[in-house]
C-alpha cells in the first residue's frame, strides 16, 4: 500500500497514533455506515499531513493531520474546524452511500421480480438490468435526495468559506510574527 502523498506544512489534527475520530462515531448508530477510518498511519517523525487511501464506505481519503507542538490557538482552531469538517463529510458521504446501495438493490429485486425473474440468471451469474432500466433508479434517487444534496452543499460552502477565513486569520498571524522577530533581531 502507498504510504499517500505529504501536503505542505497545514494545521490540523492527526487521525493516526491511535487512528480515531472522535466520540460521536460511536458503534450505537442504527442504519448508519461504520465511521472507522482507515488503519493507515504516517511515519511517527512526519511532520506534514498526510492522505490515506480512500475510505471503503465513503469513498473519501481520509487525511491524518498533522499538529505542530507550537501551535498557536489560532491555528489550533483552524486545526480543529478542519478535522471536525473532514468527519462531517466521511460520515455524510458513508451514510449516503449506503442509503444508495441499499436502495439499488431494493430497486434491482423488484425489478427483476416484477419481469418473473430472480436475483440469479440461468448460468449462476447474478441477474442485472439494462442501462435504461437503471436511468430510472438514478432519476429517482437524484429526485428523493435532491434537498439532503441542497443542504450539504450549503453546509460544505459554510464551512469550506470558514476554513479560508480561518487560513487568512493564521497567514496573517504567521506574518506578524515574523515581523516582530525581525524587528526584535534589528533592535538587539
Amino acid at each position: 500500500m502507498a504510504p499517500g502523498r505529504a501536503l505542505g506544512r497545514t494545521l490540523v489534527p492527526r487521525l493516526c497514533r491511535g487512528c480515531h475520530l472522535g466520540p460521536e462515531h460511536g458503534a450505537g448508530r442504527r442504519e448508519e455506515a461504520p465511521s472507522r477510518v482507515s488503519r493507515f498511519c504516517p511515519p511517527r517523525k512526519s511532520c506534514h499531513d498526510w492522505i490515506g487511501p480512500p475510505d471503503k464506505y465513503s469513498n473519501l481519503r481520509p487525511v491524518h493531520f498533522y499538529i505542530p507542538e507550537d501551535e498557536s490557538p489560532l491555528e489550533q482552531k483552524l486545526r480543529e474546524l478542519r478535522q471536525e469538517t473532514q468527519e462531517w463529510n466521511q460520515q455524510f458521504w458513508a451514510n449516503q452511500n449506503l442509503t444508495f446501495r441499499k436502495e439499488k438493490e431494493e430497486f434491482i429485486h423488484s425489478r427483476l421480480q416484477a419481469k418473473g425473474l430472480g436475483l440469479r440468471a440461468e448460468t449462476g451469474q447474478k441477474a442485472t438490468l439494462n442501462a435504461e432500466e437503471m436511468a430510472d433508479f438514478y432519476k429517482e434517487f437524484l429526485s428523493k435526495n435532491f434537498q439532503k444534496h441542497m443542504h450539504y452543499n450549503r453546509d460544505w460552502y459554510k464551512r469550506n468559506f470558514a476554513i479560508t477565513f480561518f487560513m487568512g486569520k493564521v497567514a496573517l498571524e504567521r506574518i506578524w510574527s515574523k515581523l516582530r522577530l525581525k524587528q526584535k533581531k534589528t533592535s538587539d
